[in-house]
């Protein structure tokens, strides 16, 4: 009915650039910007791309930070801070997945340094304003700062993802678009870019997985992860991703292999909470099997800490919130099912 809906956006500026060939953009993309002394942050897996985007930058380039781990340690964010500060580096250039993104913002939420984001994986997080640092705990937050001012899409630099993490990057940004459908912050706008991003997720990610130079749906499935990224920004995060966090935490794995073994069942899980949505349950158990990580036990999750797991992921406020409640006995089975 007319009025009935309630709901609020709190949209940011980012500059978009997509398409191939797109990387040779960077240099004037970071001139517009005003960054004459640049730290390159970049994943040993983009060196190739990286190594192109600083011969072209030259001597702008004032340090180059290669040592990228998984979950943005706080050591890691330490270290990479200082050498920012020490060579008197103006800006921050990440390219590469999400773990070199996620240490660029982590940076740039230290030092207030303008970040530009050059993506090679479907990671999405490029499109958001939240950023984590791992210590004893991992800690996040939602800072401006931490918001790429430009991202660059180019579809090329993806197609030498193997075909295993092609599979469970595309999965995990598959559970961005699920999880906007009826996260705590989901509403109208979420579930139209959730919709266009599973929509555009499920055509592209068969092809990508079997015909890896295929450009055409390299870029569908861009699209969809910046589409993820997106309504993930807005509506947050739910039931799946608290559950993948809690498995990798106590249980064994790791954040990919994890969110693709678990989202067939989460899946399941969303239509209960929200019957008008599609079903890709199908598509995700397939793509996780060719991923090698149709079960959490093919992945090295340990059993026995299954329970410790469900009474860890029943305590979040995230399922208590999320219309129905998710209970220990729905969590456990959806585990035990998993598994």
């Amino acid at each position: 009915m007319p009025g009935e809906e309630r709901f609020e956006l709190d949209l940011h500026a980012q500059r978009v650039l997509f398409g191939a060939g797109r990387i040779d953009d960077v240099p004037d993309e970071v001139d517009a910007l005003g960054m004459r002394q640049v730290m390159l942050v970049a994943t040993r897996s983009a060196k190739s791309a990286a190594d192109r985007i600083s011969e072209r930058l030259g001597s702008r380039v004032v340090a180059r930070e290669s040592e990228v781990v998984q979950h943005v340690p706080a050591a890691n964010v330490a270290s990479t801070t200082q050498i920012a500060v020490e060579t008197g580096a103006d800006g921050i250039l990440t390219v590469g997945g999400g773990s070199a993104t996620g240490l660029g913002k982590a940076v740039a939420v230290q030092t207030g340094l303008r970040l530009v984001a050059v993506p090679t994986t479907y990671a999405g997080s490029e499109a958001t304003a939240v950023f984590g640092i791992t210590g004893e705990q991992k800690r996040t937050g939602r800072d401006l700062r931490a918001l790429p001012r430009v991202v660059i899409y180019d579809p090329e630099l993806t197609t030498g993802m193997p075909q295993r993490l092609t599979a469970t990057s595309g999965l995990n940004a598959m559970a961005h678009c699920v999880e906007a459908l009826y996260a705590l912050g989901a509403n109208p706008v979420t579930e139209a870019l959730a919709l266009e991003g599973v929509r555009r997720l499920a055509a592209a990610l068969p092809i990508v997985v079997d015909s890896p130079g295929d450009l055409a749906a390299r870029g569908g499935a861009l699209v969809g992860a910046y589409l993820a990224g997106l309504s993930m920004e807005q509506a947050g995060t739910a039931l799946h991703h608290v559950l993948c966090q809690t498995i990798v935490r106590l249980a064994g794995g790791s954040h990919g292999p994890t969110n693709a073994a678990m989202l067939p069942h989460t899946i399941g899980a969303l239509r209960r909470r929200n019957p008008s949505t599609v079903d890709a349950a199908e598509l995700a158990r397939d793509l996780a099997r060719r991923a090698g990580a149709e079960r959490l036990r093919d992945i090295g999750v340990d059993e026995s800490r299954l329970e410790d797991c469900v009474q860890a992921a029943a305590k979040r406020p995230q399922l208590k919130l999320t219309p129905p409640p998710a209970d220990a006995d729905e969590i456990r089975a959806l585990y035990q099912a998993a598994w």
